[in-house]
């Protein structure tokens, strides 16, 4: 899906305003270093510049391809929970023998309250919040003795499983049928986890930043034979491509 909307450019602004004025002070403050000690500063060759710039854009490319990766991989992940979700209410549905629609509709919006509570989770929210209404109050009581609520009510979903096939309402296979997409469920809430706690090192934000700083220094000493009112302009237009590049990565994070 390509969603067409345009961005207003304040919001651009204000997401990089602290970085373009860092930017603004930098270039005015070399610019008169520059002017004052004219006959004294040897000339920089816009070639160190030119490396430096190179330098980001290879730790841009590398910083935006590992962040759309980890996008990529959580948006699998939560397809995958999505897909196994309806499959298990089908499945439910269809292998368990008639006359069990109250506890089919039971671990169906059990299911629901699953992945409410793992998305809840994930976000570092109250995992019970907003799920009351999905299950039983037996239910909640047994899942607020456990720290990680989904697992709780993965448990609560295999212990009916077990509970219909011991009274006979399920056959061998279509419990190992079921119990293989509950399987499938747990382990991808543990790729959600995971991705969840795996984090970019701040450093490397904080580096790539100072090496935006030093070649908008450098690129300002470069161009010192130009007048400060295409310098500035300029610096700042290549920077705010530098910053929204990192910035977008970071949002994808």
């Amino acid at each position: 899906m390509l969603v067409r909307k345009r961005i207003p450019v304040r919001f651009i602004l204000n997401e990089i305003k602290w970085e373009l004025l860092f930017v603004s002070i930098i270039s005015f403050t070399v610019i008169a270093i520059t002017k004052t000690f004219k006959d004294f500063l040897p000339e920089m060759p816009l070639t160190v510049p030119a490396f430096i710039g190179t330098a980001i854009s290879v730790l841009l490319s590398f910083n935006l391809n590992q962040s759309y990766e980890r996008w990529w991989e959580a948006r699998i992940i939560w397809g995958a929970i999505v897909n196994n979700s309806r499959s298990l209410v089908l499945q439910l549905q269809s292998l368990v023998a008639d006359g069990n629609d109250d506890v089919v509709r039971r671990m169906a919006y059990r299911q629901i309250a699953w992945c409410y509570s793992l998305g809840q989770s994930l976000r570092g929210l109250d995992p019970t919040d907003n799920i009351q209404k999905y299950i039983t109050a037996d239910d909640m009581d047994g899942i607020k003795k456990h720290d990680n609520k989904p697992i709780a009510l993965s448990q609560l979903q295999v212990r009916e499983l077990k509970a219909l096939y011991d009274e006979g309402q399920i056959d061998t296979f279509s419990r190992i049928q079921i119990d293989t997409t509950i399987e499938a469920l747990v382990a991808e809430a543990g790729k959600a986890e995971r991705i969840n706690s795996t984090v970019f090192p701040v450093t490397y934000r904080i580096f790539l930043h100072f090496i935006i700083y030093l070649f908008i220094a450098t690129l300002s000493i470069a161009l010192d034979h130009a007048p400060p009112a295409f310098v500035v302009p300029l610096l700042l237009i290549i920077a705010s491509a530098f910053f929204l590049l990192e910035n977008t990565a970071t949002h994808m994070q």
